[in-house]
């Protein structure tokens, strides 16, 4: 089944309210966040997409899948299942080292030469993390950031997963901005769960939760995609000195001043 969109249909929030925003929809190539406090309901709305709720749940939201219920097999058979659920715990069961775990993961999905699509996934997932993953390590070594890399490239590539939703990726110390960057390569619906501004002000919209309720739908508006890019150099500025302390060394407040000064007179 080709899938060209994703519909949300409101129901209620936590206080039995019915939801200010009747629902939203994503289409092919959307980049999506869900923003709001902990505690607003962010993770409730990505568990009711993966479940693909049915009034079933106790928000009573309903998911469609290209203005339909979905059919029974994409929650029957898990390898027609067209989302993909990355979320902040991980953990393997497996002990098979990555290689070997990728490789037979894209035999079953029956994608290509496997070891030309286990290289794409490797490449992808290295390219997020600061820390390049070892092929011959087993999965359960691999650190936390790493795995979310790991399982978010295996989505993408090997999975293939036409929706794939992410919580909270920038708690696994994985490069953001390099992030969006690479999955705007692939046409998919992407909604991430954040706190982070950077990945709110680089999507094409944000959806704002309160008290357990879908309140709006925020297009992201051009000034805003302009700020996104003056952010990410304060952003880089933090990631310099955090490399420099990860690295042993010591920090200087001149060193501090000149990046500040430098970067003040970059903008406009």
């Amino acid at each position: 089944m080709d899938i060209h969109k994703i519909t949300v249909v409101g129901g209620f929030g936590r206080g039995g309210e019915k939801e200010p925003l009747e629902g939203f929809e994503l289409e092919m190539g959307d980049v999506a966040s869900i923003v709001g406090p902990t505690g607003s309901g962010k993770t409730a709305l990505i568990n009711d997409i993966g479940l693909f709720a049915a009034g079933n749940t106790p928000t009573r939201r309903r998911i469609l899948i290209n203005d339909s219920d979905p059919p029974p097999e994409f929650l029957e058979d898990p390898a027609r299942n067209p989302i993909a659920l990355i979320t902040q715990h991980t953990s393997f069961l497996s002990d098979l080292p990555v290689h070997r775990f990728l490789s037979l993961h894209a035999k079953i999905r029956k994608r290509g030469r496997p070891e030309t699509i286990v290289e794409e996934t490797l490449d992808f997932a290295n390219q997020l993390t600061g820390e390049p993953i070892n092929v011959d390590s087993a999965m359960t070594e691999l650190s936390g950031g790493q795995s979310r890399a790991l399982l978010i490239a295996d989505a993408v590539v090997i999975g293939n997963s036409p929706i794939i939703l992410l919580d909270e990726i920038e708690n696994a110390g994985i490069d953001r901005s390099r992030a969006l960057s690479l999955l705007r390569n692939y046409q998919k619906i992407f909604l991430f769960v954040t706190h982070d501004l950077h990945i709110a002000l680089l999507s094409n919209a944000r959806l704002v939760m309160r008290a357990g309720a879908m309140q709006a739908l925020i297009a992201t508006e051009e000034r805003e995609q302009r700020m996104a890019g003056r952010l990410r150099q304060l952003d880089e500025m933090m990631l310099h000195f955090r490399d420099r302390i990860r690295a042993g060394e010591r920090l200087s407040e001149e060193d501090l001043e000149a990046r500040l000064a430098a970067l003040t007179g970059a903008q406009p």
